[in-house]
């Protein structure tokens, strides 16, 4: 019996068509801020990518082997590819770079509701620059991308949660908390509140836990004292960006790093300020870490207040020294990734999925002893006027079978042509919705019939065309 892998999903044309019209509004809003579009394998050597994560994400990675018996892996994300083509070219890209990178990536998570092992990433970064104008301008354009989608308003229905990185090292060094390891494993636990709430997550930070299984979760050991001042930290809540940059400096040591940190999250409001987004869309939020370990400041999460089932559809950060792996040169970057597959959904639960941007808008049926070349040269005539057109090749079918073919695929229009219209250079024209309709709601046969006739006309084939535009609008 035929089916997919577990955790993979086959992509109908209904479905593939809600996403191509989701991801050129996205690419479209995402051009209007100069990013560059770019392409990587979905194969990378081993070591790249595992030299760029631990913890979960790197037991999550899809290992292979190449024909030359090179270790390698499918990517799981499409920052660690760029930061290696960044420092690949670095003699042919100019610093500071934009780009887009829109793809599949490959991840050995547990299958759920929404998750596949396969999904699509909407990357943007920028490279080579240090400020947090960078990362405002991450943080517009996914703005803009979901303005786009329909989910602007007054209140938005999306909501962009912002912390940073150095605001939780700030606290967790000015505390005592210095070993590295230490240090990572409490951020990805904090990164776990949004999953598991707060309970489990002070368990996690002291002494450990039993996950629903029966299996022990090995604990971080802080203090518990420590452990309060973290669980506060993440509390905090502020009607504004400005307002909540003075309650968390309350809660911070003073200390040159919580300073800074701080100092750089002003900055950030003033930029996203400037750039007209205000404290309903782009929120402070320090219970935000994300558990990647390539973060190193600012970090942001997207998430859809009336879909909250739906998580996080979008995500990202600053990665600063992921280029240094690959290149004994610093270069800064921040970026941001919509997740396709989760916000595609989300869009449809919501009732706001985008209209197919380039649907079929006629098909050409025959009536009679009509010669396939004919039905394919008036296709043909049909797509060189912009119009999408398809025909029905194969055995001969009844009109009646294939009108049903057109109505099975949502085709507006039909394009009649019989040995009469032929011979004198005309064909017909049906409105299929406007037929459809008249069957649905006219029960008299007479009425049917006259109705019938406003539903399909007869013009020259010059004016075939024309006559399309009008039954789509356009």
């Amino acid at each position: 019996m035929p089916q997919t892998l577990k955790g993979f999903q086959d992509l109908l044309p209904d479905a593939m068509r809600v996403r191509e019209a989701a991801v050129a509004i996205i690419r479209d809003t995402y051009a209007r801020f100069g990013f560059q579009p770019l392409d990587t394998p979905v194969l990378e050597r081993l070591e790249t990518l595992t030299g760029a994560t631990e913890g979960e994400t790197g037991k999550q990675i899809f290992t292979l082997e190449t024909p030359e018996s090179e270790a390698a892996a499918l990517r799981f994300d499409l920052t660690v590819p760029f930061a290696r083509v960044v420092s690949q070219y670095r003699d042919r890209i100019r610093l500071p770079f934009r780009r887009c990178h829109i793809g599949p990536v490959f991840r050995a998570d547990k299958p759920g509701p929404g998750r596949f092992r396969q999904f699509t990433q909407c990357d943007i970064d920028i490279a080579g620059a240090s400020t947090v104008d960078a990362d405002a301008e991450i943080i517009a354009a996914l703005c803009q991308a979901f303005r786009a989608l329909g989910l602007g308003g007054n209140p938005p229905r999306y909501r962009v949660r912002v912390s940073s990185r150095k605001l939780v090292d700030a606290l967790l060094r000015g505390y005592g908390v210095t070993d590295p390891a230490t240090l990572k494993h409490t951020l990805r636990v904090m990164d776990k509140l949004q999953k598991v709430g707060l309970d489990k997550v002070r368990l996690e930070l002291g002494p450990g836990r039993v996950d629903e299984s029966g299996d022990p979760i090995r604990g971080v050991g802080l203090d518990p004292a420590l452990i309060d001042r973290i669980a506060d930290f993440v509390a905090v809540s502020a009607p504004d960006r400005e307002a909540l940059l003075t309650r968390l400096a309350e809660r911070l040591p003073d200390t040159e790093l919580a300073r800074d940190a701080l100092a750089e999250m002003a900055d950030l409001d003033r930029c996203l300020d400037a750039l007209g987004l205000t404290d309903q869309e782009v929120v402070f939020d320090p219970s935000l870490t994300r558990g990647l370990d390539y973060y190193t400041g600012p970090v942001l999460e997207v998430v859809l207040p009336d879909a909250p089932e739906f998580g996080s559809v979008g995500g990202g950060g600053r990665y600063d020294g992921l280029c240094d792996r690959f290149l004994d040169e610093s270069i800064p970057a921040t970026g941001a990734s919509i997740g396709l597959d989760r916000l595609v959904a989300a869009l449809i639960h919501l009732g706001l999925a985008p209209a197919p941007t380039r649907p079929v808008h006629a098909c050409v049926v025959t009536v009679g002893k009509v010669p396939r070349e004919e039905v394919l040269r008036l296709a043909a005539e049909l797509r060189e006027q912009g119009l999408n057109v398809i025909t029905f090749p194969g055995a001969k079918k009844s009109l009646g079978t294939q009108l049903s073919l057109a109505d099975h695929y949502g085709i507006p229009a039909a394009v009649v042509l019989g040995e009469d219209e032929l011979a004198r250079g005309m064909a017909g024209v049906k409105d299929l919705a406007m037929g459809k309709a008249i069957r649905e709601n006219i029960a008299d046969h007479e009425a049917y019939r006259r109705a019938g006739r406003e539903a399909q006309v007869t013009v020259p084939r010059s004016e075939v065309a024309e006559r399309i535009r009008r039954i789509i609008g356009g």
